[in-house]
């Protein structure tokens, strides 16, 4: 037995959040004692192994069909099917990404199991219990689980990833299964580049304009301390609403989540929205001129003044 993990992958590149959910599998492995394992769905998927067993997988079970050429949730989740069936592994777990989510919602509803998203921690001394986030993340929910095969995703930057062991080996096993042609209806079929380099996603550090910085020309001076300082810049939905960036730089529950190193919020109030999609950062410095702002309370540092004074002074000292 085994806590399966399926493992997010573009074209053979690990997401980062899979290693959040092996790490996260490894807590649950400890409490059932028993192995984790992880689940490579396509052939291009094959050179994740090693990097698997690094992250603690003993074993990887590798899915192989001319179905999962590319990624689309009904092929994905038809994998996830089969080897659940094949395996009949302690429980699932994967990452709490659009991917994730609804690759295991297919396969949950598939294997007529419940499926709990966007867990934080879980318990098993007295059956399955989790905290999860609920409510776009204005609060954690406690809950039970009754269930034979727990179908779980780890809400993102729950926790860290496990430090490589490079020494470590697992047991590659190939699944070969038949999937219908049903299943390619949804795929990927092409991709567009935004933007080359460092994302909004995987920046250290990432500045961050609110309505305060009164329109699109404002954040020039956002801009060049984001450049200083080799990050990128984020906006709150309000600026997206009014036009002034696109919608690719919203951090927030409708945007992107973020975990940088340091978080400069710049003129934002705060709104829960935000803060859910802010809050992983290592540390938040608030710039506002109101101290009561959400953001400013809730900030690791805080300086009360006028953006437009305080970030050229940090950008040129």
């Amino acid at each position: 037995m085994s806590v399966l993990v399926v493992i997010e992958h573009d074209r053979g590149v690990m997401a980062e959040a899979s290693l959040e959910a092996l790490a996260f599998a490894e807590g649950i492995a400890a409490q059932l004692d028993v192995d984790v394992a992880a689940l490579l769905i396509g052939a291009d998927a094959a050179e994740l192994a090693d990097l698997c067993a690094a992250h603690g997988a003993t074993t990887v079970h590798q899915v192989v069909d001319a179905a999962l050429s590319d990624y689309g949730p009904d092929a994905a989740g038809s994998a996830v099917v089969a080897a659940a069936k094949e395996l009949a592994p302690s429980a699932i777990v994967a990452t709490g990404s659009d991917r994730g989510n609804e690759t295991l919602a297919y396969a949950a509803a598939e294997l007529d199991l419940p499926f709990v998203a966007n867990c934080l921690d879980v318990s098993i001394a007295d059956g399955w219990e989790m905290t999860r986030v609920q409510w776009g993340g204005s609060l954690n929910e406690r809950a039970g689980l009754t269930s034979s095969m727990p179908v779980l995703s780890v809400a993102p930057h729950a926790v860290e990833p496990s430090e490589p062991n490079d020494r470590a080996t697992a047991t590659v096993q190939l699944l070969h299964v038949e999937l219908p042609a049903s299943v390619t209806t949804t795929m990927v079929q092409d991709r567009v580049v935004l933007s080359e380099g460092v994302t909004l996603a995987t920046a250290p550090v990432v500045v961050g304009g609110g309505r305060g910085v009164g329109s699109a020309e404002g954040f020039v001076v956002l801009e060049a301390l984001a450049e200083k300082l080799g990050g990128v810049v984020g906006c709150s939905r309000a600026v997206t609403n009014n036009g002034w960036r696109p919608h690719s730089d919203q951090v927030g529950q409708t945007g992107t989540r973020i975990a940088p190193q340091l978080y400069i919020a710049c003129g934002i109030s705060g709104a829960i929205q935000h803060w859910v999609g802010a809050k992983a950062a290592k540390k938040i410095l608030a710039i506002n001129t109101d101290p009561a702002a959400n953001m400013v309370v809730k900030a690791d540092y805080a300086v009360i003044g006028d953006l437009f004074e305080v970030v050229p002074a940090i950008t040129e000292a």
